[in-house]
Parts: C-alpha cells; sequence; structure tokens
C-alpha cells in the first residue's frame, strides 16, 4: 500500500432524510421565511423533524444513497405542535442514551 493510499476512512451522511425529485421548478418560503428555489432536477430534502429545503442535483446526488421508498412511519410532526410533555420526553431520552 502505497504512503497515499494510507489513511483513508469511509463515511457516510450522519441523517436519514426523505426526498423527491422535482419535475417542475419549486419556491417556496419556510417557516423561518427563507427563499428555497429549486430547478427541474433538483431535490426537495425533508428532514425529519419536517423541515424542507432544495438539494441541487449534482450536490444530492454526490451525498445521498437510496435506501428504498418512504413508508408511513416516517415522522410528519411539525416542531411547534409538539406539546411539550413530548420534548420533555424526547430530550430525557436522548440524555439516556449519551449516558
Amino acid at each position: 500500500m502505497s504512503k497515499h493510499e494510507r489513511g483513508w476512512k469511509i463515511y457516510r451522511t450522519r441523517f436519514l432524510i426523505r426526498a423527491k425529485q422535482l419535475t417542475e421548478p419549486l419556491s417556496f418560503l419556510d417557516a423561518l421565511g427563507r427563499e428555497h428555489h429549486g430547478c427541474t432536477g433538483d431535490y426537495l430534502v425533508e428532514s425529519s423533524d419536517g423541515t424542507r429545503r432544495i438539494a441541487p442535483r449534482e450536490i444530492f446526488e454526490d451525498i445521498y444513497v437510496a435506501m428504498g421508498p418512504a413508508d408511513e412511519n416516517w415522522p410528519t410532526f411539525n416542531r411547534r405542535s409538539l406539546p411539550l410533555s413530548e420534548l420533555k420526553h424526547t430530550h430525557a431520552a436522548r440524555a439516556g442514551f449519551q449516558a
């Protein structure tokens, strides 16, 4: 193994997302009032917390690998509509995993 071949590591993205490729241009404002614009071929990306953004095709296809169709188990809640008791429960569960 040459000196230049050593030290490489394999990486993957940390988060699962749901996405669909745009069949026509799309523009929208997100919950924070930011404008998002996508062209045909770009991807509409939805995170598990419900936030959406546009990813350019070249970047999306370089970063993500399809794992299969999204099913009905994908969370569809809006962060702001989650009851405070549920937020506390979620935070407590995360704290347990970190211990």
